[in-house]
């Protein structure tokens, strides 16, 4: 039987009663994108419309997450075990599983704007459904949807001595903006059910994430089904991703703003940016081997070599678990102040974070406070640590303790009593980190529960609308938000790059989407738009296909995601492409200047035709060592190994499955075409391990005693492919 207490319920299926009790058998669902889905809930809704078809569901959402499951039958034995340890005490996403399957009823109709990246490829019902949206018009669309129930996953404040409230934590993004939209249309007479389902592992973060419990319709709060969070495991970190997130270090301005999406790259970013910092003799030989200066002088002007002594100030859609990282390195430090005039004179050096009685003089000359100070002046100058919290105001005088002060800065008394008496030592309250959500492994989550009150009180998670645009919103102006991101460095990642500068990030030339734009052409048109700012878009230069190399920078492409006239700054492996206002010759040769070296003259020789680089170019010889050896090269050249690891951050697999792993990959690279398909299996069927050599690891695939054809074959595999592992060829193709 349910338990209600105020608006909280302990059984779901009541709580599923009740929003259908308000909005009737016509549900139109909106979900956070990632980690924030209230599983149980939407689980027993979905069941519900399962059961019931005269309900009619539609999802509309972002990012399902699901654990993997793997498609041969060699990766259903590999993730099987590796599924169970990271995902097993976690409930399933009911529909996101059926999506998958295909196996929705008529009567459900999921909506997505953003997939994980590939993972609907082939699926026609998703590519239907989708609804392409910038970051920034997803609550405008949602709302366009028609939504007439939200549901989010929260953490409850009564585990932080916060009774009454909850924290939106990993998903403020969208719904900070979504929730008075759906009061308003409540109150114009459309009914709605807004739910959130309490989960104490879920991290408290405060500020604007933290809202009141009473903003619910239905709580669900069944603290023992409480589960783990879903984690997305670390990513290995190839030579390749290394050297491209060692140019992006290079391009960060000490004092500067930062933005990184997820992924190897930017744990690649985030890696060599402590390696900057931290061992900064080790980056900076690296830094000569490859010339940079000499190859991309842009880094003279836009970035930096040194430590980061003023710091790093984090403005992100997604607080990736790096900038955790650099929180606890000590380079996120840059602190901003919820106040334009006081920020930009921070900016300028005209104060700093000490407090003084000549802070208090620049803050009267810009006519921030008056003389004597008034009870507002007084209310503010205590929020910010220039006085101390115990100060108060009255009868016109300020209050300390058993002391009474007077408030005209032009009184020399008065000025030796402040400063005696009154005086904070620094300035508090500001953010070193604004995200709109996030989503990354177990040991981050625990990171972020682990956080001291200082700390957490350091990161705010709001709404993208705050971040992720210019304009004018309740959490700042534009004016606020130009003078927070200074030095802004907007660092995302695109499949393709064409020679006349367009980028492409999310979708086929055939109309398939790959993922979707989210964030990606705001961080761009900001980057134009800010002074100071850049956008830098990084790939790799190489995809494999049908066992081929292939050049992700190319002619052409019938599909763009960032169109050509919002060019700027790309990466590869192979240096660094400026392109902002450059003629389209410039663009051409500086894209040309960063391919890999195989593919090089063929696109020269398109571009010659199309008439946009002059016909007797020849392609210098300091160009044409873009190779992977080249690459290893460089990430070897101090001799140290251990400088940039395939995990820098840490890893969810063991060493076993590591190796599994890559022979895994082995195979699938073999077997890309017919003939490396037949190849692989004349040698498979001939391998053997009488030694016992890889008994332990075919006893982790399970296939220590096969019994049926399908398991000799599959452990035959799995012998042959360990031995390639053992005997490497050099194909000449880069390690993708």
């Amino acid at each position: 039987m349910a338990v209600e207490s105020g608006r909280r319920l302990n059984d779901v299926d009541a709580c599923v009663d009740e929003v259908i009790r308000r909005v009737g058998k016509t549900v139109r669902l909106g979900l956070p994108l990632g980690l924030g889905k209230p599983v149980r809930f939407v689980n027993a809704l979905y069941q519900r419309a399962k059961d019931d078809p005269e309900i009619q569901l539609h999802i509309v959402t972002a990012l399902s997450l699901l654990a993997p499951k793997g498609g041969s039958s060699l990766e259903k034995r590999f993730m099987g075990p590796f599924v169970e340890r990271l995902y097993g005490e976690i409930p399933e996403l009911a529909y996101a599983r059926d999506v998958s399957s295909n196996r929705l009823p008529k009567n459900v109709v999921v909506s997505e704007f953003f997939f994980k990246a590939g993972s609907f490829l082939n699926n026609s019902s998703q590519q239907r459904h989708y609804v392409s949206s910038n970051y920034t018009h997803a609550v405008r669309d949602l709302m366009g949807q028609g939504i007439n129930v939200i549901a989010q996953m929260v953490s409850p404040g009564d585990e932080v001595n916060e009774p009454g409230l909850v924290s939106l934590s990993c998903n403020p993004d969208l719904s900070l903006d979504l929730l008075p939209l759906m009061r308003e249309r409540e109150a114009e007479g459309t009914p709605v059910a807004i739910v959130a389902e309490l989960n104490r592992n879920l991290p408290y973060l405060g500020h604007d994430a933290a809202i009141g419990e009473d903003r619910f319709d239905v709580v669900f709060d069944q603290p023992a089904t409480d589960h783990p969070l879903f984690s997305a495991p670390q990513m290995a970190v190839s030579p390749e991703d290394h050297l491209i997130g060692f140019y992006a270090s290079a391009l960060l301005k000490d004092g500067g703003t930062l933005q990184v999406g997820i992924g190897s790259l930017g744990a690649a970013l985030v890696h060599s940016t402590i390696l900057r910092h931290q061992k900064n003799d080790a980056w900076r030989a690296v830094y000569e081997h490859l010339n940079v200066e000499e190859h991309f002088p842009l880094v003279k002007t836009v970035g930096g070599t040194g430590t980061f002594e003023k710091g790093l100030y984090g403005c992100s859609e997604m607080m990736v678990d790096g900038f955790l990282y650099l929180m606890q390195e000590g380079i996120l430090r840059r602190e901003v102040f919820d106040h334009a005039e006081l920020q930009s004179l921070i900016n300028e050096g005209v104060i700093d974070e000490r407090v003084s009685l000549d802070m208090l003089d620049v803050l009267r000359r810009e006519k921030l406070i008056d003389s004597p100070l008034r009870a507002r002046d007084v209310t503010w100058l205590v929020s910010l640590g220039i006085l101390k919290e115990t100060v108060e105001f009255k009868g016109g005088r300020l209050r300390v303790g058993d002391h009474s002060v007077e408030v005209d800065l032009d009184d020399p008394a008065a000025r030796e009593a402040i400063e005696t008496l009154a005086l904070g030592d620094r300035l508090t309250g500001g953010i070193v980190m604004h995200g709109g959500f996030y989503v990354g492994p177990e040991l981050f989550y625990q990171a972020l529960r682990d956080l001291t009150d200082e700390q957490r009180n350091r990161i705010c998670m709001t709404s993208v609308n705050f971040i992720n645009q210019l304009y004018d919103h309740p959490f700042g102006d534009q004016r606020l938000k130009a003078s927070q991101r200074s030095h802004g460095r907007f660092i995302n990642s695109a499949m393709m790059y064409t020679l006349n500068g367009a980028a492409v990030s999310d979708g086929l030339d055939d109309g398939r989407v790959v993922s979707g734009v989210g964030g990606q052409y705001n961080f761009v048109a900001m980057a134009h738009e800010l002074p100071g700012a850049r956008s830098i878009l990084t790939m790799r230069a190489t995809h494999m296909s049908g066992g081929k190399a292939k050049s992700n920078i190319v002619f052409n492409y019938a599909y763009c995601t960032i169109p050509r006239h919002l060019r700027d700054i790309v990466i590869t492996e192979y240096g660094i492409a400026d392109l902002r206002g450059q003629c389209d010759e410039q663009v051409y040769l500086r894209l040309i200047r960063i391919a890999d070296s195989r593919f090089q003259q063929e696109l020269l020789k398109q571009a010659q035709k199309a008439g946009k680089v002059d016909p007797a170019f020849k392609l210098p010889a300091d160009w044409c060592h873009n190779t992977p050896e080249a690459v290893r090269r460089a990430v070897s050249v101090t001799g140290d190994s251990n400088l940039f690891p395939a995990f820098p951050f840490g890893r969810d697999f063991t060493d076993e499955e590591l190796r599994l792993g890559k022979a895994l990959k082995t195979l699938k690279a073999a077997t890309a075409t017919r003939r490396g398909k037949l190849s692989t299996l004349w040698q498979a069927v001939r391998a053997r391990d009488d030694e016992g050599k890889y008994r332990a690891l075919l006893e982790r695939m399970g296939l220590e005693n096969p019994s049926g054809l399908r398991d000799k074959l599959d452990k035959s595999l799995v012998v042959h492919g360990l031995q390639m592992l053992d005997t490497p060829t050099d194909t000449g193709n880069s390690k993708t």
